[in-house]
C-alpha cells in the first residue's frame, strides 16, 4: 500500500459520492486490483455513514494520511449535500476487526436500502456487516424471478435472498443456516419490509445433517446456494460443495432453477460447471450473472461467481 496513491482514492471517492444513489453502495474496491498501491483498501457508503476498511497492516504514514484525508473529505460541500454523518475506519486484518471512529457518532445498527428493500446492518464489531454488497445483482435476479415459487436458501446468513424472494412474490422460502443469530437478523429484515412471516421458515441446522428436514419442505422451484469459502468445522469449499450439488435432484421440482454462488479467488466458474456436470448432470449451465460495476476486478475469475443452472 502506497500513500502516494491515496490522492487517487480521494479523487474517486469524491466522484462516487457525488453520483451515488440513495442506497447502500461500495464506493471504492481496491481489492479488485485495479488501483495500484491501494489493493487492500475498500470504502462503502451506508447512506450517511462512510465505512473504510483496511485488509492489511499499513505503515504509520499511510494511516495518518488516510485519516487526515478522510477528515478533509468530510469538510467538502458534497458531504453535507449527501447528509454525511460518520466515518468509520475498520482494521480487517486484526483479530476481531477493530474499528475506530474518525468522525461523528456511529449508528451500529443502521437500516439501509437496496433495490427497494430494507436491511438492518451490524457495524463495528464484526468483519461482515450483514449484507454482502457484491451480491446485489444476485438479489435483484431472485426478486425478479421468484413470483409463485418455493425457494430454498442454503447458507442463508441474514436472509438477503429470502427478503428478495418474498418481495418478488415467492409463496414460500426456507432458510437454512447453522447460526441462529444470523437467522434472527434475517427475521428482522423480513419484518422491516412488512413481509408475512408465515411464508418464511428459518432452520438453524447443519445442512449436511438435515437433508431429511430440508427435503420435507420441498420440492423447490428455486434453490440458492451461497456458502462461505471456509467455515471451521462445518464447510470447506473444494471438499463440501459437491455434496450439496449431488442432493439437488431430490430437492428441485421439475423445471426448477439453481443459483449457485462462490466467492473465492482460488476457484473459477469451471469449479461449479464441472461440479454440476459430475454430481447432477441433468442440470444445464445457463449463464453467469454480472457483478455490479463497482466491484470490477482485474481478473473476473477472482471475483464473485453467481451461476444459473436449470
Amino acid at each position: 500500500m502506497n500513500k502516494e496513491n491515496l490522492e487517487q482514492f480521494f479523487s474517486h471517492l469524491q466522484q462516487e459520492v457525488t453520483n451515488v444513489p440513495d442506497e447502500v453502495r461500495r464506493l471504492f474496491h481496491g481489492r479488485g486490483r485495479k488501483w495500484q498501491g491501494l489493493e487492500q483498501l475498500t470504502c462503502d457508503w451506508l447512506q450517511g455513514q462512510l465505512i473504510v476498511s483496511l485488509f492489511r497492516e499499513v505503515d504509520p504514514d499511510f494511516l495518518d494520511d488516510l485519516r487526515d484525508g478522510l477528515l478533509r473529505f468530510s469538510m467538502q460541500p458534497i458531504w453535507k449535500e449527501k447528509n454525511g454523518t460518520t466515518i468509520l475506519l475498520q482494521h480487517r486484518y486484526q483479530n476481531g476487526a477493530p474499528a475506530e471512529i474518525i468522525l461523528g457518532d456511529l449508528d451500529v445498527h443502521p437500516v439501509v436500502e437496496e433495490s427497494g428493500l430494507k436491511f438492518k446492518l451490524d457495524l463495528g464489531r464484526n468483519q461482515n456487516s450483514g449484507l454482502f454488497l457484491d451480491m446485489r445483482y444476485g438479489r435483484d435476479w431472485v426478486q425478479q424471478n421468484a413470483e409463485g415459487k418455493r425457494v430454498l436458501n442454503l447458507f442463508a446468513y441474514t436472509c438477503g435472498f429470502s427478503v428478495a424472494a418474498i418481495q418478488g412474490g415467492a409463496v414460500k422460502v426456507v432458510n437454512v443456516d447453522m447460526a441462529k443469530s444470523s437467522l434472527s437478523k434475517g427475521r428482522d429484515n423480513h419484518r422491516l419490509n412488512g413481509h408475512d412471516l408465515k411464508k418464511v421458515s428459518f432452520l438453524a441446522h447443519d445442512i449436511f445433517k438435515s437433508w431429511g428436514k430440508i427435503r420435507k419442505n420441498g420440492p423447490y422451484d428455486l434453490i440458492v446456494i451461497d456458502p462461505p469459502s471456509f467455515q471451521k468445522g462445518s464447510f470447506a469449499l473444494t471438499k463440501d460443495y459437491k455434496k450439496i450439488l449431488r442432493k439437488l435432484p431430490e430437492l428441485l421440482a421439475d423445471n426448477g432453477e439453481v443459483l449457485a454462488c462462490v466467492n473465492s479467488p482460488t476457484v473459477s466458474t469451471e469449479f461449479l460447471i464441472e461440479g454440476m456436470l459430475e454430481e447432477a448432470p441433468q442440470f444445464e449451465y445457463k449463464e453467469r450473472l454480472e457483478n455490479p460495476p463497482e466491484f470490477a476486478d482485474l481478473d473476473e475469475q477472482s471475483s464473485l461467481k453467481a451461476l444459473l443452472f436449470s
